[in-house]
């Protein structure tokens, strides 16, 4: 930060008659920015006039801006603007302070300027019960609408495909804090089902077809596939619960094929069901490749961690009368203390609709009570009737 950018923040210039409460209020303006840990000032009257010192200490705890639906400008823009505007911003905000109230000023100013509607609000963001990690801003009462979708980068026998995979984003709202979940949740499996192992998409960028109070926009999402890879081998470490022979044959991954990376995943998946149904709660299943980018192949190594065994615990059941209930206990066949079966629950309901004869008048809601220092699984069944 320039000694000369936080003297011109604190409002105090050279040459101006200045006093004590000058120099305090230069102080708190300052600290009520958030950019400072501390500030403090010193000064002394000479026959020249006053010298004043501002002793700053920079609060290392910023985080930066984000634009979320800014269609009009590029980042760079706004940026720019702001720092024409905001005293001592530099694309990064305090998480306290007043800031932030600034620069939403500023953007509003700037949507005057340019004749846009709406009205731009800021707010700390971060992922869910994660740190704040940035701010981000975005103007309301102005819808932008998403129109067409292209996908630069892609092959056509991958389009079909990404277009049916992100026709739900047309018609919608364009939030550029929307658009990140999409590439990663929807799009890049398209290229994971393929091989493309390192596929990965740039920024997404948003054109104006239509402004005026409802503004359209085409979308586009450039990505960069990168090399298909195929499967030469696939090896397993860490089991013992189960033959390998068994657990190989839940994977599809076929030997000189595109590395199905999401299909191994909903295989891995399985396998740790498999392993529920002898007690390994917790067990995984951590894929490690080993690509061989020349070739464009990749081997798996499966590292299994099996974890250690549960046991049944007790079972308990409410909203029957004593008969029903004792009738019904006497069905469940996973005693306390046998190996807990994760997958007996489901295969229980059926008993008890067919062969127990449980009235479909009522639903029943399980609650699975997992004890991790007892080893144990507690099973409650709660019998609610229906309305």
């Amino acid at each position: 930060m320039k000694e000369a950018d936080v003297v011109h923040a604190s409002g105090l210039q050279l040459g101006h008659n200045a006093t004590e409460p000058d120099f305090q209020q230069a102080v708190a303006k300052l600290g009520d920015t958030g950019l400072f840990s501390s500030v403090a000032y010193s000064y002394r009257y000479t026959t020249a006039g006053a010298e004043v010192e501002l002793e700053v200490a920079e609060n290392p705890k910023l985080v930066p801006i984000l634009f979320d639906n800014f269609v009009w400008f590029s980042d760079q823009e706004l940026l720019s603007f702001l720092r024409a505007r905001v005293p001592l911003f530099d694309g990064k905000l305090p998480l306290s302070g007043g800031l932030d109230d600034q620069v939403a000023d500023a953007l509003n100013s700037i949507l005057a300027e340019h004749k846009i509607s709406g009205h731009a609000e800021g707010l700390q963001s971060g992922s869910m019960n994660g740190p704040i990690s940035s701010y981000t801003y975005v103007v309301k009462f102005h819808p932008v609408i998403v129109r067409n979708l292209d996908f630069p980068g892609a092959g056509p026998s991958e389009v079909p495909t990404l277009e049916s995979a992100a026709k739900p984003i047309s018609g919608q709202e364009y939030l550029r804090s929307a658009m990140h979940p999409r590439e990663q949740l929807d799009l890049l499996p398209v290229f994971l089902a393929r091989g493309y192992l390192k596929a990965e998409f740039d920024e997404p960028q948003a054109k104006i077809v239509n402004d005026g109070p409802r503004t359209v926009v085409d979308v586009s999402f450039p990505v960069k596939p990168g090399a298909q890879y195929r499967t030469t081998q696939v090896q397993w470490t860490g089991s013992s619960a189960f033959p390998v022979d068994r657990l190989q044959s839940m994977i599809h991954l076929p030997p000189g094929e595109p590395a199905n990376a999401v299909q191994l995943q909903t295989d891995l998946d399985t396998v740790k069901k498999l392993y529920g149904t002898k007690g390994y709660l917790t067990a995984s299943v951590t894929p490690q490749p080993s690509m061989d980018d020349s070739a464009a192949t990749v081997a798996y190594n499966l590292q299994v961690t099996e974890g250690e065994v549960f046991h049944m615990g007790e079972l308990q059941t409410d909203g029957l009368n004593d008969s029903a209930a004792t009738k019904l206990e006497a069905q469940w066949q996973m005693k306390t203390g046998d190996v807990f079966d994760d997958s007996y629950l489901h295969r229980f309901f059926e008993v008890l609709y067919h062969d127990f004869g449980l009235n479909r008048s009522y639903s029943v809601v399980p609650k699975q009570a997992v004890d991790y220092r007892q080893k144990t699984v507690n099973i409650t069944l709660h019998f609610v009737p229906k309305k």
